[in-house]
């Protein structure tokens, strides 16, 4: 709590933030639509309860990365507060919602899906230069806005990678977008993300990622067990997308391709077209 208050702003937030409305409700906390009352202006705002957060140094680790880096392609923090047991983290508010939330209605064209890549990529790529694992990259945590802005989401469990600690081991993030190794326990790095965009694409693609209609207990067994996943439809995918698949799927860490090789890749050429 003290490294908290000495990250915070002063003040109490429920007289600067008004007119709240929830729109989404995940492990890390609630986040709601509110307007400020000093400009006026729609924003998001996450509330983490505090007693329940089982990692607490998770919740100083987000904050203190959204605080620090600024990135086009990374929803923006604006501000955060203390409310007796509750944080309040202020962000720029994105109207359409999660991917998630599109894909319920509409699978992407190629062409879309390599925009939406192309921009994560730029996030991604952004991420690992400042040694940062993301761990949780997915539909949920891929942000629209009305102008197809396209920035990721929830930091709430990166990692903050350091020349002492350069690889971690802890089992964390959403099943059916983890890498090998991290269901493995083997030590990882900013690899697992790459992955994890692969598996993101295929639900672009497909409306669902792999093992969507598996029991969620034998999710760890069968991505440590095949490896690559079987891509559903993968035969009316394009050649060029499908090697891109293949390169962020690669099983052997050394040979999957880092976000600025795949930033390189043709299959970005195709978000032009």
């Amino acid at each position: 709590m003290t490294m908290l208050r000495s990250i915070v702003s002063e003040g109490d937030p429920n007289e600067k933030y008004t007119k709240m409305k929830q729109i989404s409700q995940g492990g890390s906390g609630t986040v709601y639509t509110a307007i400020a009352t000093d400009t006026g202006l729609e924003v998001a705002v996450k509330k983490i309860n505090i007693t329940k957060q089982p990692r607490k140094d998770f919740i100083i680790t987000e904050l203190l990365i959204m605080k620090k880096y600024k990135h086009p392609n990374i929803v923006n923090y604006l501000d955060s507060f203390l409310d007796g047991d509750e944080l309040w983290v202020i962000m720029e508010y994105l109207a359409v919602g999660c991917m998630t939330e599109v894909l319920a209605k509409t699978c992407l064209y190629e062409n879309e899906i390599a925009a939406v890549c192309k921009e994560l990529l730029q996030a991604i790529h952004f991420l690992h230069g400042n040694n940062i694992v993301h761990r949780d990259i997915k539909s949920d945590n891929v942000l629209l806005g009305k102008d197809w802005t396209i920035k990721l989401a929830d930091f709430g469990i990166s990692a903050q990678l350091s020349p002492e600690q350069s690889k971690r081991t802890s089992l964390v993030g959403t099943r059916r977008w983890m890498a090998p190794e991290l269901v493995r326990r083997i030590e990882y790095g900013p690899e697992v993300d790459i992955w994890s965009l692969g598996i993101t694409a295929i639900e672009m693609a497909n409306g669902q990622p792999p093992y969507r209609q598996e029991n969620s207990d034998m999710v760890f067994d069968l991505i440590s067990r095949n490896g690559k996943p079987n891509i559903e439809n993968k035969d009316n995918l394009s050649p060029v997308f499908q090697d891109f698949l293949d390169r962020c799927l690669e099983v052997d860490v050394t040979k999957r391709y880092t976000a600025s090789e795949l930033l390189e890749h043709p299959f970005m050429e195709v978000a032009d077209q």
